[in-house]
């Protein structure tokens, strides 16, 4: 039996160490190819690590090398703006997760807890939206935002995600509907009204849920590259646009897949050090069931 069990145990590490190596090894292979020089990308295509491992892809969209030592190491000559393009990233993402979460969980909260009229009529309106792709809002949006004046804003980028989500107000009313009843009638009880309920109970109960959302709307406005590319290509440029355009900038020759990889690996940075940073309370919020 004692057998069986520790063959069950390292078949079970067998397999989450493979499925943890299918996951990482893309973003080490693309630390790999930034690391590599032009020159040897096909010579060193089949190395698990480059023969010369060089900076030069980094400085050279970073704008650090002149554009003459910028082509010598097989480059367009193409730089970056990472400064503004990452802070256009993070004021999208990070707006629209802050935002849309709040008016969900006020929305989900509603759902859950307040009684009204046609309120099972309008959830299921909601998640009748859960299968509304999201390409067929892409052109009556953008007529708005064009005609709205806001073409090439920050704040016209953002206006379409900004309040709420289908699957977010599903999930967090799921949640809710979870917590315990007794504990907003004792709040009631004491004199709080709905809004007080929801901003002193339950909100407080629920920071690993909400957080969850919030993260995963951060990580999915972060990577976001069509809308933006259709409303903010210029002045209001994200950091995945502008990675666009610096893979279309050497339309002569093969993608400069080096560079590329480059300017991949420092996006990737900002929304790893928030997985560092909210990783704890994401891995609670995997296993919340309420408060008992």
């Amino acid at each position: 039996m004692l057998r069986r069990i520790q063959a069950s145990r390292v078949a079970a590490y067998i397999i989450i160490a493979l499925a943890v190596l299918v996951t990482v090894f893309p973003f080490y292979w693309m630390i790999r190819t930034a690391l590599t020089p032009q020159a040897d990308l096909i010579a060193d295509s089949t190395r698990l690590w480059p023969s010369h491992p060089t900076l030069i892809n980094f400085k050279r969209i970073l704008g650090l090398v002149s554009v003459e030592e910028a082509q010598a190491a097989g480059g367009s000559g193409a730089t970056i703006n990472f400064a503004i393009a990452t802070t256009n990233s993070l004021i999208y993402s990070g707006g629209i997760a802050i935002a849309q979460t709040f008016f969900a969980a006020c929305a989900a909260y509603a759902f859950a807890r307040l009684r009204f009229p046609g309120k099972n009529l309008l959830f299921g309106c909601v998640i009748g939206a859960l299968m509304v792709p999201g390409i067929f809002s892409l052109l009556p949006n953008y007529v708005l935002v064009k005609q709205l004046g806001w073409l090439d804003t920050m704040h016209g980028m953002m206006l379409p995600a900004l309040f709420m989500a289908p699957f977010s107000v599903f999930f967090l009313r799921q949640f809710f509907l979870s917590l315990p009843r007794e504990i907003e009638e004792a709040a009631m009880l004491d004199g709080l009204g709905p809004i007080a309920r929801f901003f002193r109970v339950t909100i407080p109960m629920s920071t690993g849920p909400i957080m969850t959302m919030a993260l995963i709307t951060i990580i999915g406005m972060w990577k976001d590259f069509l809308w933006p590319l259709l409303v903010g290509r210029n002045g209001a440029q994200l950091l995945t646009v502008a990675l666009g355009i610096f893979q279309q900038q050497s339309p002569n020759r093969a993608p400069d897949w080096t560079g590329l990889m480059a300017g991949s690996t420092l996006s990737v940075i900002p929304v790893l050090i928030l997985l560092v940073l909210m990783g704890r309370k994401l891995v609670e919020s995997l296993n919340f069931s309420g408060i008992k």
